[in-house]
């Protein structure tokens, strides 16, 4: 099964630690643990550095396009754990991707702006 790894620093998991489910798309998944303080960079950096025996095929060759996404939302670099208020001591999925560039934030509300405008043609009568 899954074996569990504390996240940047190596030690056994605290209380407080946030338990993450990682999910790749081929579905395969990996169970890691993580401080709140660790940011999206360092769980990247940490998978990267213990890439799971099971993901051989999936292995990338630089820890900068190992993307985040939680929510349905790409994570930056800097988000930290704590930062999302990520229940301790639970379990949280988030998905893993390759990726070289972040779509840009306001891309898919913008979208959604036009969308939104393309449809209002109702007539009352």
């Amino acid at each position: 099964m899954s074996e569990e790894v504390r996240g940047s620093r190596g030690i056994p998991p605290l209380i407080n630690d946030v338990h993450l489910r990682l999910i790749l798309v081929s579905g395969k998944t990996q169970d890691f643990t993580f401080s709140p303080n660790d940011s999206a960079t360092d769980i990247a950096k940490h998978v990267f550095e213990n890439w799971p025996a099971g993901w051989e095929e999936e292995r990338v060759s630089s820890p900068s396009i190992l993307r985040l996404i939680f929510q349905g939302r790409f994570l930056h670099g800097n988000v930290t754990l704590g930062a999302l208020k990520l229940p301790p001591g639970r379990t949280t999925v988030m998905h893993l991707v390759a990726r070289e560039t972040l779509p840009e934030p306001n891309s898919h509300g913008q979208r959604n702006r036009e969308k939104t405008t393309e449809s209002n043609c109702c007539l009352l009568l």
